[in-house]
């Protein structure tokens, strides 16, 4: 099995509608709509986010996750001067919990280790991929609405768990 990354195109954005829909599966099982509500919420929130990164962060790289010749999910990253935005990392719900994820946002760090960045994102106190970030040592740093700001940088890392482990090398 390989693991990478590829520029996304245009042509992928019904993938990376899915890959974001599944993010947002569980939310919508509750909720009293109808499968073409559903769809036309997810889709104008999709497209709000869209916009709203490529407003934010036009330098953006949008990258699908391949396994072998498979996209998998999708991973957003925007590089400037002093930091790595990790903007977001989504994979398909088949493909969760085997250490993709989490392979890249190593990658991530050690390149910040390599120009002395550090990594920044934003995710929800209740999305599962929290303590994921917290074992790899990012810190909170502010709330930001429904959001934690979070950082890594190497010289704060110092003390967070080795996540080498096989254990720890989950998303």
């Amino acid at each position: 099995m390989v693991l990478s990354l590829r520029p996304a195109t245009s042509e992928d954005d019904a993938f990376s509608f899915q890959v974001y829909a599944s993010t947002r599966a569980d939310e919508m099982s509750v909720v009293p709509w109808s499968e073409e509500e559903k769809r036309s919420f997810l889709e104008m929130q999709f497209n709000a986010q869209r916009a709203s990164y490529l407003q934010n962060r036009p330098q953006a790289e949008w990258l699908v996750v391949m396994r072998d010749e498979l996209a998998i999910g999708r991973m957003i990253v925007d590089r400037s001067a002093d930091e790595i935005c990790l903007m977001d990392i989504a994979l398909l719900p088949e493909h969760r919990n085997a250490g993709v994820g989490s392979k890249f946002i190593k990658e991530l760090m050690a390149e910040a280790e390599e120009t002395g960045k550090k990594v920044t994102l934003h995710v929800e106190g209740y999305n599962p991929a929290f303590r994921l970030y917290s074992r790899f040592g990012f810190k909170e740093i502010r709330e930001e609405g429904f959001y934690l700001a979070m950082e890594w940088s190497p010289k704060s890392s110092e003390g967070a768990e080795d996540t080498s482990e096989a254990g720890l090398t989950r998303d």
